[in-house]
């Protein structure tokens, strides 16, 4: 099965991701950007403002489309869980938000028909909810995508998401203290696999 940590910089996914790791030690753990060269093109983008939004969402797009087929799919042949930091849901709530403003009709679902092609949907996903202005200080809006008028977008089209699949998505509260955000993963997902 395969599990995705999804919400915004700052919400807290990579601690939980990085303590599941001794929960479920069989599991394959993978995150997006990926550590390839299609994910080392992703960081130099998310690294310069003025990068092109669609060429940008590309970049991504490749990187995921490498993430499948490397990672994701051979072990889930294998019958291996996979767990990973991000994944599709990022792109739509993320590029979406930086496509707002372009000549792009419908930026969201332009972004869903293209992944909808080749991608796999994810069987839980768990969204980490923090409001974009704790996000942005958590993050330290080091980069374009952690300001907080930004992250605001992101959480909009993250809404729209979990609106959208209910039965995927559960809610986090990330404002609770680390132990009690990790106890409701770990719950989470135990529920999940023993279903």
């Amino acid at each position: 099965m395969l599990i995705t940590l999804e919400g915004l910089d700052g919400s807290g996914k990579t601690t939980v991701w990085e303590a599941l790791q001794d929960t479920y030690p069989d599991a394959v753990f993978t995150r997006e950007p990926t550590d390839s060269w299609y994910g080392d093109a992703v960081y130099r983008s998310i690294n310069n403002d003025d990068a092109d939004s669609l060429a940008e969402l590309f970049l991504y797009t490749a990187d995921h489309a490498d993430h499948l087929s490397r990672v994701v799919r051979p072990a889930l042949a294998d019958d291996r869980m996979v767990i990973s930091d991000r994944f599709s849901d990022s792109r739509f709530a993320y590029q979406a938000a930086t496509l707002e403003d372009s000549e792009l009709v419908r930026p969201l679902e332009y972004i869903q028909g293209i992944h909808r092609a080749f991608s796999r949907e994810p069987d839980l996903t768990l969204y980490l909810d923090v409001d974009p202005e704790l996000a942005a200080a958590r993050s330290g809006s080091t980069n374009k995508f952690e300001q907080v008028a930004y992250l605001s977008k992101v959480q909009e089209n993250y809404e729209r998401l979990l609106k959208a699949n209910p039965d995927r998505f559960v809610r986090v509260d990330t404002t609770e203290p680390p132990e009690v955000v990790l106890d409701r993963v770990e719950a989470t997902i135990a529920r999940f696999v023993n279903a």
